[in-house]
């Protein structure tokens, strides 16, 4: 497979590490658990209005949205350490790699997208 093939599938996870998704929608409930957030953390995270923050059939599209890349994501790293805890614990972390903050907080500060592309790119070294 070339180059740019496996990185186009890289972006999805080969698994469904720790359940996180249902049916193909995502287990919003494990998500914010993992990520340990409160719906303060999720609204800010989500740029959504805390009023819009639930969990149930009526959450917003956007709130979706987010909550399935934030699944994406946790489930691509847990695929790597392919330990529940050792996940929780990475985006826990403060990582100078990151700017000496953690992952959790780099979602919670809207910068998902550079969070997701660090990984990726790490995942991808790890594997040649």
């Amino acid at each position: 497979m070339g180059e740019s093939a496996r990185s186009l599938f890289d972006s999805i996870p080969r698994e469904n590490k720790f359940a996180l998704f249902t049916d193909g929608q995502p287990n919003v409930k494990k998500v914010v658990d993992i990520l340990k957030y409160k719906k303060k953390d999720v609204s800010v995270a989500a740029d959504v209005p805390l009023k819009s923050v639930r969990y149930d059939n009526k959450m917003p599209e956007a709130l979706r949205e987010r909550f399935t890349e934030w699944a994406v994501a946790i489930s691509l790293v847990g695929g790597y350490f392919d330990d529940e805890h050792k996940t929780v614990l990475w985006f826990q972390t403060i990582n100078p790699l990151l700017g000496n903050v953690s992952p959790q907080a780099m979602i919670r500060a809207g910068r998902f997208k550079k969070l997701l592309k660090f990984i990726q790119t790490a995942l991808d070294e790890n594997t040649r």
